[in-house]
């Protein structure tokens, strides 16, 4: 299974920079195909959606190739795939409309791992309706989740597929199967997951992602069931369409994102081989993997025999995503080392509220690996921690 990274490199005008880039769970760099989508779809001819004219036309086919390159990356039906401008409005959105139905003696079940974005939307909408939220606990000593509280009360479990803060991956397929026998449906955060895997096997009601997170424009995606999506019932305009999943779209759809959001897809594919885009993707995601576990295990082995380094990421399945802390050193500090050095390797809590908290920390350094990542960007960021911890202080 071979993987060119260098050839790959080429295709990033960004990494023209010279910088070694350690911070993809924020958002990955961008490949040029991406840029020439947009632009060529913004200058084009393009109006609102029709059938009469080609900028009409253009704009039509821009929402019809999203959402047929989308079913393909998670796994799902183009009728269930839904634009957002980000993950969190997602969220609250879809948090707002499934309330609506809940009250007193429901609960809601949210975990200690996940991003806030898929805990406080639900948190806040529980509350309104008067229903109960209960709590998947985190494990600090293995970064893995607890026992989940599913009774027959819960209408909602929500987890993520991966941790943005650590790279813990859930048995998101177990808890599916226990939230389905009692009746709940889930919702999971896949911002983080899908940059690292597919989506499809997962048996989620909904998932949520954004391609920013894998070299796509910034923007988000929700992918549901249309069945399950026909049964909903959005605050929208009295005018705007009824239509799923047109339904969930507010306000005119942003045609040129639309296009730079399947050029990502398509460029993720071409990093594989099969007959179909789907099957090129799965193809391309073990290549990925392969490349990012070696680079991942190559930072882990000489990080933790550093003097002081604690690496809290140590889920038996995990993203190729790694948060350090300092025995005596700021994380801050390290991430301004790193940055002067050309390492981009930011530090902080990374809106991980509930996890950062459970680990007792204020924040760490986070080390994320890319598809473009390579290994003299890995000799330069471990050069960095080998300068930082060996520095004396006082």
């Amino acid at each position: 299974m071979s993987y060119d990274v260098a050839a790959l490199r080429e295709e990033f005008p960004s990494l023209r920079s010279g910088i070694a880039h350690f911070d993809s769970p924020g958002g990955t760099q961008t490949p040029r195909v991406v840029g020439e989508a947009i632009a060529a779809t913004l200058t084009g001819p393009l109006s609102n959606r029709g059938t009469s004219t080609a900028s009409e036309r253009n704009a039509e086919q821009s929402v019809a190739d999203f959402r047929e390159a989308y079913a393909d990356l998670l796994g799902g039906d183009p009728s269930g795939i839904v634009f957002g401008r980000s993950a969190t409005q997602l969220t609250f959105d879809l948090a707002r409309t499934l309330s609506a139905s809940w009250g007193p003696g429901d609960e809601v079940v949210v975990s200690r791992l996940d991003h806030d974005a898929n805990v406080r939307p639900w948190v806040i909408a529980a509350k309104r309706a008067g229903a109960s939220v209960r709590w998947i606990d985190l494990d600090p000593e293995t970064a893995e989740l607890g026992p989940v509280p599913v009774s027959e009360r819960t209408r909602l479990v929500a987890v993520t597929g991966a941790s943005n803060l650590l790279g813990t991956r859930p048995p998101v397929a177990r808890i599916a199967a226990q939230a389905h026998r009692a009746g709940a449906l889930l919702y999971v955060d896949g911002v983080h997951h899908a940059a690292h895997g597919p989506a499809g096997e997962l048996g989620a009601d909904f998932y949520v992602c954004s391609p920013y997170k894998f070299l796509g424009p910034h923007c988000a995606v929700l992918a549901a069931d249309p069945d399950v999506l026909e049964g909903l019932s959005p605050d929208k305009l009295l005018p705007s369409t009824d239509v799923v999943p047109e339904r969930f779209e507010l306000g005119t759809l942003p045609y040129e994102t639309l296009a730079g959001a399947t050029a990502a897809v398509d460029f993720l594919a071409g990093l594989g081989t099969g007959a179909s885009r789907r099957e090129r993707l799965l193809d391309a995601w073990e290549r990925i993997d392969a490349h990012e576990v070696r680079l991942r295990q190559w930072i882990e082995e000489v990080a933790t025999a550093l003097p002081g380094v604690v690496l809290h990421s140590r889920a038996a399945d995990r993203t190729p995503t790694l948060l350090f802390s300092f025995e005596d050193r700021d994380c801050q500090g390290a991430a301004g080392y790193l940055a002067e050095r050309g390492v981009a390797a930011p530090a902080g809590s990374f809106y991980a509220w509930e996890p950062i908290r459970r680990l007792g920390l204020e924040a760490g350094l986070r080390v994320g690996l890319a598809p473009y990542t390579d290994d003299s960007d890995v000799d330069r960021l471990l050069a960095g921690l080998r300068g930082f911890t060996g520095r004396r202080f006082g």
